[in-house]
């Protein structure tokens, strides 16, 4: 079964697309609205396709015990109810005024929903949902955001292939068609040594009839290799936090990329969308038709041979250009006799010979 394309707001997305990118700002705006619409300004000027958010509020999201997963060196806050409680001051209205601003600007609109309520309010301004991986398993909020019948996102961090089978299913039979799937792994930061970006490969074998992606938690370098080679392993849908400031304290800043991270990786995966072209079956393109004439070999009199004189193997060579008779040729015209004199270094053709009597 072949892999089909997902519309994601503005583009449609197939395993041949260039990466459509999410910038994934989530709550790097820490409450404040002129920094979320900024971080959206600066996410559409480095290039991505969709800037994105997280929706929550801590009470429904984690309880008071709930312990820290994340490097405490770069964020200190042992609870995560506590540090979700931090950044959830955005509700419903402030979401809206993002829509808009995301419209504004050009750039898709997209956020996590981390509750019910934020699931029904965000769905009327959403063009598809995203999943995050914690919830991969949660079947009743897995049924309501797929009965709301837009393409998912679904983020597959610390799962198995049985429970993306069941998160799947669950999607598909609550009305949702089009689901793709990110490999990502949940260490905050990944280190290089447990990116596997090789599971790529893995979901899409198994997952044929799915876009596959990568939603990416390593540090960034210079050359954004972690999400380059993820792209060239398949990943065509990119997802990586994005901040103004990767020096600023917090989870989500220092393993975030910024505009000039995104600027690069667009730029390479420009480069890399034109080097590998539109062509997957092996065939001479239009700009080779010089180089299949001039870089070829003919077959090439060794010497001078007499009008009726037999062809045998020690008067030919094989030289360029290859305008002549080609070499693929060469024991045909062997015993075919020459119907004009013709001089050494003489480039055949098949008018030179005929077959003999």
């Amino acid at each position: 079964m072949s892999r089909k394309s997902v519309k994601l707001g503005s583009r449609k997305v197939g395993p041949d697309s260039p990466p459509y990118v999410i910038a994934e700002i989530g709550v790097n705006h820490e409450g404040c609205m002129e920094r979320a619409k900024h971080l959206i300004a600066s996410a559409k000027a480095g290039g991505a396709d969709a800037a994105k958010f997280q929706t929550y509020k801590a009470e429904t999201l984690a309880s008071k015990n709930s312990p820290a997963y994340w490097d405490l060196s770069e964020e200190a806050t042992r609870s995560q109810y506590e540090l979700f409680q931090k950044y959830d001051a955005f509700g419903r209205d402030e979401y809206v005024q993002l829509a808009e601003e995301c419209a504004r600007v050009g750039i898709d609109f997209i956020s996590t929903p981390f509750d019910n309520a934020a699931v029904e309010f965000l769905n009327p301004i959403m063009d598809y949902f995203k999943i995050a991986s914690a919830d991969l398993t949660n079947v009743p909020f897995l049924r309501l955001i797929g009965s709301k019948r837009k393409p998912v996102v679904l983020s597959t961090g610390a799962s198995t292939v049985e429970e993306i089978d069941l998160a799947i299913d669950t999607l598909n039979q609550s009305g949702c068609e089009d689901v793709v799937l990110l490999h990502c792994i949940l260490n905050y930061p990944t280190p290089n040594q447990n990116a596997h970006l090789k599971m790529i490969k893995g979901l899409k074998e198994r997952y044929q009839n799915h876009v596959i992606g990568y939603s990416d938690h390593t540090l960034p370098d210079d050359s954004m290799t972690p999400l380059v080679t993820a792209y060239l392993l398949g990943a065509v849908v990119i997802e990586k936090h994005f901040t103004h400031d990767k020096n600023l304290p917090g989870n989500d800043h220092y393993h975030a990329m910024d505009e000039a991270d995104l600027e690069r990786f667009i730029q390479i995966t420009k480069r890399i969308t034109d080097l590998k072209g539109e062509f997957s079956g092996k065939q001479p393109i239009e700009s080779e038709a010089i180089s299949r004439v001039n870089a070829r070999r003919s077959l090439v009199l060794e010497r001078k041979v007499e009008k009726g004189h037999i062809i045998a193997e020690a008067d030919l060579a094989y030289k360029r250009p290859g305008t002549g008779i080609s070499p693929l040729d060469w024991d045909r015209v062997i015993g075919m006799r020459a119907v004009n004199s013709l001089d050494s270094d003489h480039i055949l053709t098949w008018d030179d010979v005929s077959r003999t009597k």
